[in-house]
């Protein structure tokens, strides 16, 4: 039977308002569609950060194989043209926002997301994002002092 559209998106979060959190919403949701090497998320990367664009892009590539590698379970990710987003995309993007800051929860809701204990790959790359985000001067503060 087909779940209603309600029911598919109940769990959908409202779009980070912050200029880095949509570049790396809309650089997840295309390599996550078109694989790691999808030229509109290159270009996006290209355009917000100018010369400095490799560091992120390359750890953000990294971060999405070993999702890919590590996750037990599948995680929603919503069409690049929808303004909101789904629940597995926001603690995702919660989990890059507190790898530096909080380890220890950005882990535990890793283990919750993905589904196994075995997540400290995607930890370690999701800190290495958020650190080069932060020392190209653009840090990210994903979802302002509301949680999603």
């Amino acid at each position: 039977m087909h779940d209603s559209a309600e029911q598919i998106f109940a769990d959908i979060a409202a779009h980070p308002t912050h200029q880095n959190g949509r570049l790396l919403v809309f650089a997840i949701r295309r390599m996550a569609v078109g694989g790691l090497h999808d030229a509109h998320a290159t270009h996006a990367v290209l355009a917000h950060f100018g010369l400095g664009y490799r560091r992120p892009l390359i750890l953000m590539r990294a971060m999405m194989a070993e999702i890919a590698r590590a996750s037990q379970q599948t995680i929603k990710i919503a069409p690049c043209c929808c303004l909101r987003m789904t629940g597995d995309e926001a603690a995702l993007l919660q989990v890059v926002e507190q790898a530096c800051g909080n380890p220890h929860g950005a882990h535990a809701m890793l283990q919750k997301l993905m589904g196994t204990d075995a997540c400290l790959g995607v930890l370690t790359t999701a800190q290495a994002v958020a650190q080069a985000f932060h020392d190209l001067g653009r840090p990210l503060a994903l979802f302002g002092a509301r949680n999603v």
